[in-house]
Order: C-alpha cells, then structure tokens, then sequence
C-alpha cells in the first residue's frame, strides 16, 4: 500500500490523493478478475487511507481514541472494466462536499490508464459509542473542508 496527494501547493488548492492497491490472486473469482465485492472494499481502503493522510487518523483511531465514526449512508458504483491482478489499481479520491455532518467522496479506479470504477460514497459523522448522529468536529473540518470540491 502506498498513497500520495497531488496538488499545486496553493492554499486551498484541490488535490487529489491516489492510493495504491495491489490486487492479488486471492482478489479474484473464477472469471479471474477481482470479485465484485472486492471492489467497494478496494474503495473504502482508499477513503481511509485519505482519512490518515489528511487528518492523521484512519477510521480505526477516530472510532476508538477520538470516539468519532463514519458510517456509511450511501455507496454507488459503476462498473466500466475489469480489475485484475495483471496491474496495480489506483484508487483517486476527491472529497466532493463536507456538510454539516456528512462527506460525500468520489472515487475512481485505474489500472494501466485504464478507467476500472468510479463511484460516489457518503458517510455521517456520529459518537462512536453511541452511534448519535453529530456535527462534523472542528479541527477535522478545518483540515478538511479547503479539499471539497463544493459546499
């Protein structure tokens, strides 16, 4: 696994993060291509990779040490061709817009320039341990909120 975020450097520029996965033989179903469940899964390893990289927390930390979750409301994805071990997959992923208290993200898959998926994913922020819906915390809006495409 490894990511990297591109931009121009600007204040408030847009960047794109890139994540890179190496699918594997274990990926794959009897069609030898990537099951197809496998592929949200590659997204979401994605997403939270861009949790890590931009807010310095993955999903596991914001759950347990800052008692801050991100369940998912909404997964879309579209199908344009095959993901197979043959090339490393990478996974782009844009914060679309940060609401009051949901993210939306779109992420696209490649593999040797090749456009594999692309999808749209919205996840709410809640208390971790009792799953109440809140407002997304300051300091994670503040490092977040200049990367939104929109609102």
């Amino acid at each position: 696994m490894d990511a990297k975020v591109e931009g121009d450097g600007r204040a408030g520029a847009k960047t794109i993060f890139r994540h890179r996965i190496h699918v594997r033989w274990a990926d794959c179903d009897p069609a030898l291509i990537a099951y197809t469940g496998r592929i949200p899964n590659f997204a979401l390893e994605a997403i939270d990779a861009w949790w890590q990289a931009h807010v310095g927390d993955g999903w596991y930390e914001l759950n347990l040490d800052r008692n801050v979750g991100t369940p998912f409301v909404h997964m879309s994805l579209d199908f344009r061709a095959p993901v197979t071990p043959r090339h490393v997959l990478s996974c782009e992923v844009r914060l679309l817009k940060l609401g009051e208290s949901s993210v939306r993200f779109r992420v696209v898959g490649f593999q040797d320039d090749t456009l594999c998926f692309e999808g749209e994913f919205v996840c709410v922020f809640v208390e971790a341990k009792s799953f109440r819906k809140q407002a997304a915390p300051a300091d994670i809006r503040a490092l977040i909120g200049p990367l939104a495409v929109s609102g």
